[in-house]
């Protein structure tokens, strides 16, 4: 008997039982698209968190006040950041391009019958080319001297735009900000962030009319940074950190601020990343196992019916080895079919949920070629034993058998 011909046979009696062999993949379809589905969103959603921060740029450091370590500085100073830190770093620390302070807090826009709640931060303008917000819809942005003279004037990221104005011009309208009215000058093109500190949903106004007339404080909530080399960045780090030491430790030595270099959260992200999918698809990998000891059950209930079938083949001559590659082949392809239909099954579970969580739908390929490999070596490992036991059955036993 050839290899054809065990195949069309296996196939033969896949079909002449529907019922039995569609409950039977039922466990490898649901396995391999749960591989396929969690990978897939695992890997959109870790694409769209790079694309925020990447949106920021890859070169950018922000200095944050670190409140988890309180008290008072060595140096008698508060906790918090301020302009002289600024200045400072800008001084001695000769790897930093452009830097701005910057302070940041909640509230409500208003435009006519139009509002909506935002992020409101105070900056400089140089923060326009740290954020990688130069692109403008319209207009453009405030000058360092609307900062001097603690203009009210406002920069709308897209979101917001779209929320008071929908499509018409806002360059020069006045909007209400904490009710107070602030001009907006610009407004940044679609940036396609989402989440916390979404550059879309956030509007800029001059860092020192933030300080005196909406938040009413000399502080600052962060400095940020661009760095002059992306390749230098731990250097560049290091040498911020050991400026800001000199003034922002605690009475036992801690630091009083926290440095985030971008280049290392987006490494971070993609190591988590990746240690999820791992773990996701561990888990799915579970239903494929359960998947292989159902086709393993009813493959042995298939030799215990068709025992004297098995026992007149082997009286007119099928040998042994034909008798086994019959059996295999029809786990097998079980397991091939539960691939395919498991494949499906993933794909449009990624493109309908995907949307719904708002990350990219993303169907990874060695994803599918390695579900569907798995879910073949299912078939082998769970049909062999069957297949063996079919094919040691004596043709004398096998015949009698009722």
């Amino acid at each position: 008997m050839t290899l054809g011909d065990s195949f069309e046979s296996a196939v033969r009696a896949i079909i002449s039982n529907k019922l039995r062999s569609a409950l039977t993949m039922l466990g490898v379809v649901i396995g391999v698209g749960s591989v396929i589905a969690m990978i897939g969103i695992g890997e959109g959603t870790r694409q769209k968190s790079l694309e925020n921060l990447q949106i920021m740029g890859t070169n950018m450091i922000t200095v944050m006040p670190d409140w988890r370590r309180g008290g008072q500085s060595a140096g008698g100073a508060r906790t918090t950041l301020d302009e002289d830190d600024v200045t400072r770093l800008k001084q001695r620390v000769p790897l930093i391009d452009l830097i701005s302070g910057a302070v940041r807090g909640n509230g409500t826009l208003k435009y006519k019958a139009s509002s909506t709640q935002t992020t409101i931060m105070g900056v400089e303008p140089q923060m326009a080319i740290i954020r990688n917000a130069t692109q403008m819809a319209q207009g453009k942005w405030f000058t360092s001297e609307d900062n001097a003279l603690n203009e009210q004037k406002a920069v709308l990221g897209w979101g917001v735009y779209q929320q008071l104005f929908v499509d018409e011009d806002a360059v020069g309208a006045s909007i209400q900000v904490l009710g107070k009215s602030y001009e907006v000058t610009g407004v940044i093109t679609y940036k396609g962030g989402s989440g916390f500190m979404n550059p879309d949903d956030q509007i800029y106004v001059p860092l020192k009319t933030a300080q005196t007339r909406l938040f009413g404080r000399d502080t600052l909530d962060m400095i940020s940074i661009q760095a002059h080399d992306t390749n230098l960045m731990p250097y560049t780090q290091g040498a911020i950190e050991d400026v800001l030491n000199e003034t922002r430790k605690s009475a036992t030595g801690e630091s009083q601020f926290r440095v985030f270099n971008q280049g290392d959260m987006i490494a971070q992200i993609q190591q988590q990343s990746q240690l999820l999918g791992l773990l996701l698809a561990g888990i799915a990998s579970v239903s494929l196992l359960v998947g292989g000891i159902g086709i393993m059950n009813i493959m042995l209930v298939s030799v215990t019916e068709r025992t004297r079938e098995i026992g007149l083949r082997k009286a007119i001559g099928a040998q042994r080895h034909s008798i086994l590659v019959q059996f295999l082949l029809e786990s097998v392809v079980m397991c091939f079919l539960g691939g395919i239909l498991g494949i499906l099954l993933g794909a449009i579970a990624v493109y309908f949920v995907s949307p719904r969580l708002q990350v990219p739908p993303i169907v990874n390929p060695q994803a599918v070629m390695a579900a569907f490999l798995f879910s073949a070596l299912v078939g082998v490992c769970f049909g062999l034993y069957p297949a063996i036991r079919a094919s040691r059955l004596q043709p004398i036993e096998a015949l009698r058998h009722e």
